[in-house]
Parts: structure tokens; sequence; C-alpha cells
């Protein structure tokens, strides 16, 4: 199968043995940030830093007039990503022999929230979430699409991932995160998701419910999961605890505003790429999860764009939807940790690759050839050498 590996420009730049030493563990390609959101990551091999701080979630390269007048539009990175950076990075690792696709983050970005708080989920309690922008606000939904067209194809790249190309929910690790004290399981989550926001309240007005009433019930349905009652029941959690008819109409509103979004990106992404671009989407295939994963319909989905991107830290369960729906052309990606200090498994590699291939998996992603040690790349390098 074909193997890319995830990968920051800050990881290739200033660092000349970067590129090859990618090159080196056995992947044709990378998968680059040009778009990502705020994070503090580990550089264990570069010869000017240990420690990146990226601030605040921005563009890893210069932006065109697109934006000029425009109320939301991308944030330029500060230090650790500046100037051209994507395009530095990208430039070294071709010379490397490696194919360059761009890794684009789309609906999640904290300084967004914070610049904008109408732009922010707002869940049923009146809480905003500033690491999510509501997707179905026309302004945020149009900076998405433009933002999705602008990141993915810059220069040299021969395709892309969109990541977080749909709802955003509670579950984000936030600075000293402390929200773990409840287990909401799938039904409380997906209650905490639930957005309220002036656009969202029309939303399910068109679907026959009362914002009022439902934020009520929503807050009613979780009072017994605050008080530690357990939910590990899916989608039925959710229709026994709000009731199958208002369960059914809040999915029927945000499986709509997440679709039409997904369409209107990766349109938009065509639009702008040359002719064989790849676009794939960084996929969940429920479509009532949130997440870096956004939730989707694999049926849809693959109609839409040339794969997805799924994640396989829990087992490759996940890859069986898409597999099923048949397109033989379609690409699945098989995406697994390979940093054991974040819980990936190097060390398996290549069985959980085999056992992905089994369930229909046609390429796999290796998060992240930056941030493993070098006992891990070693064991990536072994496994890939093996297949």
């Amino acid at each position: 199968m074909k193997a890319s590996a995830f990968v920051y420009p800050w990881d290739v730049n200033g660092d000349p043995e970067a590129a090859e030493r990618i090159a080196s563990l056995g992947v044709r390609q990378v998968t680059l940030a040009s778009a990502y959101h705020s994070t503090r990551a580990l550089t264990p091999r570069h010869p000017r830093h240990r420690i990146v701080t990226a601030e605040y979630a921005s563009v890893l390269y210069p932006t065109d007039d697109r934006w000029e007048g425009r109320e939301l539009r991308p944030y330029a990175a500060g230090d650790w990503a500046p100037g051209d950076a994507f395009g530095e990075a990208a430039t070294a690792l071709a010379d490397a022999g490696l194919e360059v696709h761009s890794w684009v983050v789309l609906a999640h970005n904290s300084r967004l929230g914070a610049e904008h708080p109408d732009t922010s989920v707002v869940n049923a309690y009146g809480d905003r979430y500033p690491w999510a922008p509501c997707i179905a606000q026309p302004a945020t939904r149009a900076y998405l699409v433009d933002l999705a067209a602008e990141a993915a194809v810059r220069p040299g790249t021969r395709g892309t991932e969109l990541e977080s190309l749909g709802w955003y929910g509670l579950q984000h690790l936030h600075a000293h995160d402390k929200t773990g004290g409840v287990g909401l399981g799938d039904a409380g989550l997906y209650l905490m998701a639930l957005c309220f926001c002036p656009v969202c309240q029309e939303g399910y007005g068109e679907q026959g419910l009362d914002a009022d009433e439902l934020a009520a019930a929503v807050r009613d349905a979780l009072e017994p999961l605050w008080q530690g009652a357990p939910d590990d029941e899916g989608w039925a959690g959710v229709e026994k605890l709000l009731g199958e008819t208002r369960a059914a109409d809040t999915r029927a509103w945000r499986d709509e505003t997440a679709r039409t979004l997904q369409e209107a990106a990766v349109g938009a992404v065509r639009a702008a790429a040359p002719e064989g671009f790849q676009v794939l989407l960084h996929a969940d295939p429920v479509t009532y999860h949130v997440g870096a994963n956004a939730g989707v319909d694999p049926a849809h989905i693959l109609a839409v764009a040339d794969g997805v991107v799924v994640p396989c830290a829990g087992g490759p369960g996940l890859l069986t939807p898409f597999a099923e729906q048949g397109r033989v052309d379609a690409v699945i990606a098989a995406n697994f940790g390979v940093v054991s200090g974040m819980g990936g498994s190097p060390g398996t590699l290549a069985a959980d690759a085999a056992r992905a291939r089994e369930l229909g998996a046609t390429e796999m992603r290796l998060y992240h050839a930056g941030l493993a040690s070098d006992g891990d790349l070693t064991a990536v390098r072994a496994a890939l050498a093996g297949r």
C-alpha cells in the first residue's frame, strides 16, 4: 500500500537532513500542513530547536488578494512558520523524491472564535466554543470554502487532505484541558455539540422545532449524565435522552449543513486545481460524530471526493463502511499513529496495515514523521521495508 507521512513545515525548514530522512522511511508521499490550528510540537531532531509553539491557527504560506476587505480571513503564522514556510518545505521534500500533498485544517480555529465570537458554536447552556466555528453561518462557510481552495492548491502539490470539514464540538484538547471529569459518551457529546447560534436556531425551525424548547430539552436530557449515569448506547442513547423525533430533526439539519459545506469546499478545490489533483477528507463514517474527522455519509462523500483518510487509533473498524461502497477507484487511507509517546504503535504497523488492507484500505497515513522518536522511525522503516 502507498504510504504517506504527516509533516509540519517546521520539521523540515532549517534541517538539511529532514527531507532525506523522511524519504528513507519508505514513504512515497508527505502530507504537509499548509493551514493548521494552534499547537505545541516536539521537533526531536531539528538542529535549531526542540519545541515549536504555534500560538494560533494560521496559514503557513502568503495569502492572495481574495481576502482583501473581508472581516473573516486567515491569520499569517508568526515566527514558527515565517514567509512561505509551506513552499520552502514542499520544495525540499519534492527534491528528495516525495510527492507533496497539502494538509488543510478548516473548522477548528480558536483565534477566529476569540476575535469573532459570533462565529462560534453555542451550546444549549449559552456557552461558546471559540475553537469551533459554526459551519451553518454564511460568512463562516464562505471563509472555509475559500480557505480550502487556497490552502489546498499550493504550487507543487499533487493533492490535498481536508481536516475538520464539518461540525466541531466539545471534545477538543484545550489549554490545560479539564473537561474529562464526567464521561458523557456518544450521546452526551452529541448533545453538547448542538449549536444554538441564531442561524442554527432558524435551521431547527425549518425542521419544525422550537429552538428554545429544544435547548431546554437538551439541558434536561443531559442532567442524568452530569449526575454520573453512564451512556454507551450511541445514537440510540441520543434518541433515548432527547426523543426519537427531536433527535432525528436535529440530525437532519446538521447532516445537510455539513454535506453542503463539504460539497462546496471540494468543488472550490477542484475549480482551483489542475487536472488529476486528488482531494481527500479526514472522515468518520458516522454522520453525527464531530471533530477533526468529520462525520460523513460514506456513499455521499465518496461521490464528492476522491476518498477519505480514516482514523484507526481504535482499530481499523471504521474502514468497513467506506469499503462497502464498492467504489474501486476511491482512496481509503488508514491513518495509524506511529508516535509511541502519543499512543501510537509503530512496532505493530506491519500487522495493522495488513489487517487494514483486508478491510478495504488502499493506502495508509502515518502520524507523524516529525513528532516521532528515532526509535519510532526505525520501527516504521522496518515495517515499510517488509511490505
